[in-house]
């Protein structure tokens, strides 16, 4: 079993490398503790398409960078009622099986993306690697509403790009 995650282009705005960012996505879920089996959808859209999910789930007008979508539902365990983890006499016994974790999806505009890198002075692969890892900490519970805060997840996407984000050499 292994950290799934499903990569999806979406977008024709720019060329990406999905493999690449897919990836890191992995490497970067599984350094963060996550253990399979998990999923997670990683995928880019157009700018019409993320500023649609921008407004309707956060409430702000025009596209962004990236959103993070956590699945946070319960997890409710498969099996009879009222043990609820034996699947009955005579029968394979997948409870001791672990479920798939469903972390939820990460959404990148690559075309924001390629703005924003302009403005930091990366590449537009080194701006979409660190959104994708900016994308996994939120999945995972981290944020940046407060400076603390925002310093300590910073300073953590900076480690897990030092550790996994290899940039494709130019041709």
């Amino acid at each position: 079993m292994a950290i799934e995650v499903f990569g999806a282009d979406e977008q024709s705005s720019r060329e990406i490398d999905l493999e690449l960012y897919v990836g890191l996505c992995a490497a970067a879920l599984e350094d963060e503790g996550v253990r399979p089996p998990a999923e997670v959808s990683l995928l880019f859209v157009e700018e019409d398409v993320i500023a649609e999910l921008n407004e309707k789930f956060m409430n702000k007008q025009g596209p962004t960078d990236v959103l993070s979508f956590p699945i946070e539902d319960d997890f409710v365990p498969s099996g009879r009622f009222p043990d609820s983890g034996t699947p009955g006499p005579g029968m394979h016994d997948e409870a001791t099986e672990s479920p798939m974790l469903l972390l939820g999806d990460i959404v990148i505009c690559p075309a924001i993306a390629a703005k924003n890198a302009v403005e930091h002075g990366v590449s537009p692969e080194a701006e979409l690697a660190l959104l994708v890892v900016h994308g996994v900490l939120h999945l995972l519970g981290w944020d940046h509403k407060v400076d603390a805060e925002a310093e300590r997840m910073e300073a953590r996407e900076r480690a897990l790009l030092e550790r996994f984000y290899v940039p494709k050499a130019s041709k």
